[in-house]
């Protein structure tokens, strides 16, 4: 049985209002984004622990082919997609380092500011949106 999917933290806060004189990723600025990141992040290991407990618990030898293929199908699914989280959840960390470090909300192409709505939105993008957009389309003609 598929497990209850839960909506991340991504979601769950209240978006940063900067006062008019605030610098760019002043200091509560960054404690916002490495909270937001802070929470994914458990989130996410919360549902590899749950996952873990779901394969542990409803692992079954079922004597019918088909029920067996459904099985295997369903666990294949929940493995890719905690395959997919575990990626996240690196890039996670690299992101809450470059926040401790510092480097935390300009683009690594060009060094503008990437923006605090971009960031509530991806908080892991380390790219503006232009440059974004510019990779994304050399991306498509390389056909990569």
């Amino acid at each position: 049985m598929p497990q209850e999917k839960k909506e991340f933290a991504l979601t769950d806060f209240t978006p940063y209002v900067a006062s008019a004189d605030e610098e760019y990723m002043s200091d509560a600025q960054l404690e916002h984004f490495a909270d937001i990141l802070r929470k994914w992040k458990q989130e996410l290991m919360e549902e590899v622990d749950r996952t873990k407990e779901h394969m542990q618990t409803e692992l079954e030898n079922y004597a019918d082919p088909n029920d067996r293929a459904s099985q295997e199908e369903e666990f294949s699914l929940e493995l890719r997609t905690r395959d997919r989280e575990r990626k996240l959840i690196k890039k996670i960390n690299k992101t809450i380092d470059k926040i401790d470090k510092g480097d935390y909300g300009f683009c690594d192409a060009c060094g503008v500011e990437i923006g605090i709505r971009r960031l509530e939105a991806r908080p892991t993008a380390d790219l503006c949106i232009d440059c974004k957009t510019l990779a994304e389309i050399k991306e498509k003609q390389l056909g990569v």
